[in-house]
């Protein structure tokens, strides 16, 4: 990975910004400096300077002196931009609805974001209760099946710019050959970062983002146990994104590793 305290391209100032507008999720009521700070880990003194340049330039909003940060005009337009050029979220949208309410599960589509996934869109079944996690929540790659999926899908270049151990490398090549022999992964329980949430994924090829983003189907291990992912959500999940694949035009992720 780029050593970005010494490498004289990377521009920090900008980076710190940008980890600022990134904080804040969808059931956010606006954020205050504190919250800034607990969730950047930035010390309070930047994260008021950069708040206040992100006023000034319409990409945060503050009604006063004792309002809460929100995102400004700016940030918002270009979130809508941004929507409306990865395509692929809407053409998914209908079937990935109808798969959270066929199986019970929460139904993602999550990107790689830095050593972790970001999720992008979810969509809740209609009458089951599941985990509810929000766009723009973060989990780690190593340990998810999102995860999995995705650094299974990587190319070489992009995974060893990661600078991953060992135990990475392993967990992407079981990744890899869960997509190879059955289309989806599942980390095994001893590898899985949380207890209380089981996942099955399903690595597409976005050609907006240059890799492979994950679909995801997710619940209680109550409600998803080992066998359902297997044998029901896993495969409906698989079936899912070669059909958007079609209809896309877009190969498999696996053929674009090298």
């Amino acid at each position: 990975m780029t050593d970005q305290s010494t490498d004289r391209k990377f521009a920090n100032t900008l980076a710190r910004g940008l980890e600022v507008l990134r904080a804040f999720r969808a059931s956010d009521n606006g954020l205050t400096h504190a919250q800034i700070a607990e969730r950047t880990g930035l010390p309070k003194p930047t994260v008021s300077r950069l708040t206040y340049t992100l006023c000034e330039v319409g990409y945060l909003s503050h009604g006063g002196r004792n309002d809460r940060f929100r995102l400004g005009p700016a940030a918002i337009a270009l979130g809508s931009v941004a929507s409306v050029a990865v395509g692929f979220v809407d053409q998914a949208s209908e079937a990935m609805q109808r798969l959270a309410d066929d199986t019970g599960t929460l139904a993602i589509i999550a990107v790689r974001d830095g050593a972790r996934m970001m999720l992008v869109r979810t969509w809740r079944p209609a009458t089951a209760s599941t985990i509810w996690l929000e766009p723009g929540h973060r989990i780690p790659a190593f340990g998810s099946s999102s995860g999995m999926a995705v650094l299974a899908s990587l190319d070489d270049t992009r995974f060893a710019a990661m600078d991953p151990n060992e135990e990475m490398r392993a967990f992407r090549q079981s990744g890899y050959e869960q997509l190879l022999a059955q289309g989806f992964a599942i980390v095994p329980d001893g590898t899985r970062y949380s207890a209380t949430v089981n996942a099955v994924s399903v690595p597409y090829f976005a050609g907006e983002f240059g890799e492979a983003v994950s679909f995801t189907c997710g619940a209680l291990p109550a409600d998803l146990p080992q066998a359902r992912m297997e044998t029901e959500v896993g495969p409906a999940l698989r079936d899912l994104v070669r059909a958007l694949e079609q209809r896309s035009g877009s190969a498999p992720a696996l053929t674009r590793r090298g």
